[in-house]
């Protein structure tokens, strides 16, 4: 046999073996205190989030439709730039819409506590963009949205609460006033180990660091996150619904990539120096109720996902420290996560 013919063959294997499909990524995150059997503080948070596949530019790649690499055009300042080989980096947009709630702890009161915090809902969207390489992540996300009565917040825990047959809060006519909100979040994540134990036991360590800008929250927030494991996923983590926490697209390594299997624990902690926090501070233009916040607040969470197929799951117990001065303890919440690549 010529080299000739050895290369026609490889070449035809090559043709042969299928490329893994570059995959949209959808995201539910589901988080509520219901899981630590209480019903006050950060009580509720939903969230969908859509992870774009990995493209080569925001603007030009054929992947995306016209219209939305004209809208990319738009936002042309906040793009995040990790490294400067630009053909190690991989890129993605994402879409998020979401809600949060937060109530004071005495469901019967029907006028305001002073010593506890507002009643408050945000309802908001999110467009994002995410630059990676194998091991760094750059993420800038800007969400725009909705405090007070026309967040639904009171509507919607109503409905759940009605349908458990759980008693109704009584408070709400003294939530926060109708305010437009705005977030700017940017977070960067680099996966600073990732080693095999033995076979196909592994772990690996994500550190992150970043902050918020915006009349909803500003602060700034650094953590990390230790994953062990059988076939770790092959992306930056399995974060709780903070903004900014997506973990961007499975790269090519991941098993869910190759109809594959795999399961993990791992442990996460998050802090944040507050500078401004809405659902604390009140409205931002209007005279309201707020509390005397902690400018310090930590979250650490523990848990375990798995991946088959398509699927991510995980779930987390989330213990956040206290949040302002007069608050009686500290909260504990569940974070349920589900993520299907497609």
């Amino acid at each position: 046999m010529t080299l000739k013919h050895v290369t026609l063959l490889a070449s035809l294997h090559l043709f042969c073996v299928p490329a893994i499909a570059a995959p949209w990524t959808q995201n539910l995150y589901f988080e509520n205190d219901l899981f630590a059997d209480t019903d006050q503080s950060y009580t509720n948070g939903i969230r969908l989030a859509w992870v774009s596949p990995d493209i080569d530019t925001y603007l030009y790649d054929p992947a995306l439709p016209a219209w939305l690499r004209e809208v990319n055009y738009w936002f042309t300042p906040l793009y995040p730039h990790p490294e400067n080989n630009k053909d190690d980096i991989h890129r993605n947009l994402v879409f998020t819409i979401g809600q949060q709630m937060y109530t004071p702890e005495d469901k019967a009161r029907v006028t305001l506590d002073p010593n506890d915090r507002p009643y408050a809902g945000w309802l908001y969207a999110g467009f994002g963009y995410h630059a990676k390489t194998n091991n760094k992540l750059n993420s800038v996300e800007l969400n725009i949205g909705v405090v007070g009565p026309a967040s639904l917040a009171e509507d919607a825990q109503n409905l759940i609460h009605r349908a458990r047959g759980i008693d109704l809060f009584q408070g709400w006519d003294n939530q926060l006033k109708n305010e437009l909100g705005l977030q700017l979040v940017w977070e960067y994540k680099h996966r600073i180990a990732k080693q095999p134990l033995f076979g196909r036991f592994g772990y690996d360590v994500i550190t992150h660091y970043g902050g918020s800008f915006g009349n909803v929250g500003i602060y700034a927030n650094t953590g990390a996150e230790i994953r062990f494991g059988f076939h770790l996923p092959d992306d930056f983590g399995t974060s709780a619904l903070r903004p900014g926490g997506d973990n961007s697209a499975p790269g090519n390594a991941d098993p869910r990539l190759r109809q594959g299997w795999g399961v993990h624990t791992f442990i996460s902690i998050d802090g944040r120096l507050v500078a401004r926090n809405i659902f604390l501070d009140g409205n931002t233009f209007q005279s309201s109720h707020s509390v005397d916040k902690k400018y310090l607040v930590a979250d650490a969470a523990f848990g375990i996902a798995g991946v088959y197929n398509k699927w991510k799951v995980s779930y987390a117990q989330v213990y956040r420290t206290k949040e302002f001065e007069a608050q009686k303890d500290a909260q504990s919440y569940g974070s349920f996560t589900v993520a299907y690549s497609y």
